[in-house]
């Protein structure tokens, strides 16, 4: 179980720094008026999958290991997992600028949810 939450760790980092970079591409594409690129959208998924394998990782120590210290650990890791489709599927009937806002601001605060993911393990 130790090589497991030692991954778990490892990604939750990755993400943090993931989650940032997409977002500042978002807020990039957006002040240059673009609208969301397909690679943009591609790192989005990426990113939507990397969650779920991390939330993956979490369910399989939670279940065959002990809890973590403070039960908000499961919540931030339930809302980043849930964050990103969410804000996707808000920002989908806007304008590509807006879009690539929108998406950027929402990649931001995930990266924020992990990082409190992070403190609260």
């Amino acid at each position: 179980m130790e090589a497991i939450l030692s991954v778990h760790g490892r990604v939750a980092t990755a993400l943090v720094l993931y989650y940032a970079a997409v977002g500042v591409w978002g807020l990039w594409l957006s002040v240059r008026k673009v609208g969301p690129t397909p690679g943009f959208r591609g790192a989005i998924v990426i990113a939507v999958i990397a969650s779920a394998v991390q939330g993956a990782l979490g369910l399989v120590l939670l279940a065959f290991s002990r809890p973590p210290q403070d039960s908000l650990h499961l919540l931030y890791g339930v809302a980043l997992v849930v964050a990103m489709p969410l804000a996707a599927s808000l920002a989908r009937d806007r304008t590509g600028r807006t879009q690539s806002l929108a998406l950027g601001l929402a990649a931001l605060f995930t990266a924020g949810l992990a990082i409190r993911g992070i403190i609260t393990a």
